[in-house]
């Protein structure tokens, strides 16, 4: 994919709520506050994994770059089309470290089958597996995304994907007995406010610890919204 694309739109306005959720949807960025209390559960076993931030690590680079997403989100997925590309040769060439935050704030989006739970704990799982399987499991995601408003992917189809993107068949018991679905939940809500916003966001993303305004800071131009401020 070029690395210059034209601007994108963003950001047309909506407001939706729903019982314990509070969303305010901005071009397909999404607003969350969740009122659940839970317990954040079991933490994953992995190296890659930052039980404090919920952050999976993908490579070695010094510089960093932390992307908060929910797989249900259309906009994420724009974002992965338009920015995913750079950001995995930044991760090959050594640049940065790619923390990725899969989050959940779209439940309400799934007909009840809490699609954006239960897909962010089978990236966790997959990271236990073997962390190197996380970027092609994210990209699978993607490619197999379900529209707003539908069932979203059920279990089995999650360790399908996850096994194609190389995880062992260790990882189904993982996905299907919701390992880590409370601390999805707990750790979603330590997602970065963007400046001037009122409430957390998808995507959200950080470049070495600053956190960047969708509305001024993404263009749909990864070598001025990325490489740039990584250069600058």
């Amino acid at each position: 994919m070029a690395a210059a694309r034209k601007s994108t739109n963003w950001f047309a306005i909506g407001v939706t709520a729903a019982a314990l959720v509070v969303v305010l949807i901005v071009g397909g960025v999404v607003w969350f506050a969740n009122s659940r209390a839970t317990s954040p559960g079991p933490t994953p076993q992995a190296q890659a994994v930052d039980p404090d931030t919920g952050a999976i690590a993908v490579g070695t680079g010094d510089q960093t770059v932390d992307t908060y997403v929910d797989f249900m989100c259309p906009i994420c997925n724009q974002f992965e089309q338009s920015y995913g590309p750079t950001l995995e040769s930044l991760v090959d060439d050594g640049t940065i470290t790619l923390n990725i935050h899969p989050i959940s704030i779209l439940d309400r989006a799934s007909q009840g089958t809490e699609f954006s739970t239960r897909s962010a704990n089978a990236a966790y799982c997959v990271a236990e597996d073997d962390a190197q399987n996380v970027l092609p499991f994210v990209q699978a995601m993607y490619a197999q995304q379900p529209a707003e408003q539908t069932s979203g992917l059920d279990d089995a189809t999650l360790v399908q994907i996850a096994e194609s993107a190389g995880a062992s068949d260790a990882v189904a018991s993982c996905i299907q007995d919701g390992t880590y679905e409370r601390f999805v939940t707990a750790r979603t809500r330590d997602t970065p406010v963007q400046p001037g916003a009122s409430g957390i966001a998808t995507p959200t993303i950080a470049i070495n610890g600053e956190v960047l305004n969708n509305q001024t800071d993404l263009t749909g131009n990864p070598e001025t919204d990325i490489t740039g401020r990584l250069n600058g």
